[in-house]
């Protein structure tokens, strides 16, 4: 069987979408391959690696990447915006390919929070993505 690609888009690669692709190379990398990109790329949130590590999840190859390095993909399978700013500014692909949103609650918390906190909003967004991005991409390799 053949890997489908899915690509999971956000505004600055940092968290929610880069969180996504971790989570979907390691719970269905024999069906699925995820990569993640931002409208606004900027960097990997140290806390989105901490969060994913607690799962034993791999982190070392996440960088975020622009949306440009994947517009003229000719496989993928599947766009996934997981934030609203991302939807409304993500280009059209030359070639079409399936669209889906799945609003994704950005887990920082701007301003100063105690750190207990703020790995709490990480981790609820790990396992918000897990519940509702990586269950959907199983229910599609099933059915």
């Amino acid at each position: 069987m053949t890997q489908k690609k899915v690509l999971i888009l956000c505004t600055g690669n940092s968290c929610r979408s880069v969180m996504a692709e971790a989570l979907i190379n390691h719970y269905f990398g024999d069906t699925w391959q995820a990569f993640s990109a931002g409208t606004h790329p900027s960097h990997v949130h140290p806390r989105s690696i901490q969060v994913l590590q607690e799962l034993g999840i791999e982190t070392g190859y996440l960088k975020s990447k622009g949306i440009t390095e994947f517009l003229y993909m000719d496989d993928l399978d599947l766009v996934i915006s997981v934030c609203d700013h991302a939807k409304r500014n993500c280009p059209i692909f030359p070639k079409p390919v399936k669209m889906v949103h799945i609003s994704i609650a950005d887990p920082v918390l701007y301003g100063k929070a105690p750190e207990e906190e703020v790995v709490s909003s990480f981790r609820a967004c790990r396992d918000d993505i897990h519940a509702r991005i990586v269950e959907r991409l199983e229910s599609l390799s099933s059915g």
